[in-house]
């Protein structure tokens, strides 16, 4: 399963340089109970005239192994997160969204708001969508990526992310935490980090990995 889910990570590399605007971060995280992989991006589609166009693309691919894995439990975790906004200048950073995701548990199309904003050293993107196929579940996600210079080459790296699941026809309720905080000097950026994870079912249930992350931009 890790096998393919690189392979799919190399060949996304490729696919969308010639397409999309952007970098490709990398990042790999060591922690305490897991070491997960992360490729996350998100920038503009050129247009005819290789321009950025006004629909903008998130990709999201992300896998996570537990250090207590077995043949039967505490297995791999993998997600696969598309999305596509159409972002016109007289909507003010506000979009309409279509997302769909791949998880261990299913397949996912959503549908909803979403707001971005993005600077030399600011990213602020974020959204607010509904499950198309239980209209019952919505998620609230949020990142914040900033970077305060300290010299010519070194930065100050600060990253916070943030998922939140809301089970409307019951109780259930699920928050997702990333943290990151270090240094950045080119396109390399390493650090300590904390992922924080909170979940009701039958009982709450709260988790924690913290550890170094390294992150490379393509």
């Amino acid at each position: 399963m890790i096998r393919k889910f690189v392979l799919i990570m190399l060949l996304t590399v490729p696919l969308f340089r010639g397409t999309v605007v952007a970098q490709l971060p990398v990042e790999l995280f060591t922690g305490n109970e897991k070491t997960t992989l992360d490729l996350m991006f998100f920038r503009f589609f050129n247009n005819a005239k290789t321009e950025p166009s006004h629909f903008l693309f998130f990709n999201r691919n992300r896998v996570s192994v537990d250090y207590r894995m077995t043949g039967s439990s505490y297995l791999p975790q993998f997600g696969f997160t598309e999305a596509v906004s159409y972002n016109h200048p007289r909507l003010r950073g506000f979009a309409p969204v279509m997302v769909v995701q791949i998880l261990n548990s299913g397949v996912f199309p959503k549908a909803g708001i979403e707001y971005v904003l993005m600077r030399n050293d600011l990213t602020l993107f974020s959204w607010f969508v509904s499950e198309l196929k239980h209209k019952t579940v919505f998620d609230y996600y949020l990142l914040l990526r900033y970077r305060k210079p300290i010299t010519d080459q070194l930065k100050i790296y600060t990253q916070f992310e943030s998922l939140n699941t809301y089970y409307t026809a019951s109780s259930h309720w699920f928050f997702i935490q990333r943290i990151r905080l270090g240094l950045s000097k080119s396109k390399f950026q390493f650090g300590l980090g904390t992922d924080l994870s909170e979940r009701t079912q039958s009982d709450q249930a709260l988790s924690s990995n913290t550890g170094l992350f390294f992150r490379y931009e393509f």
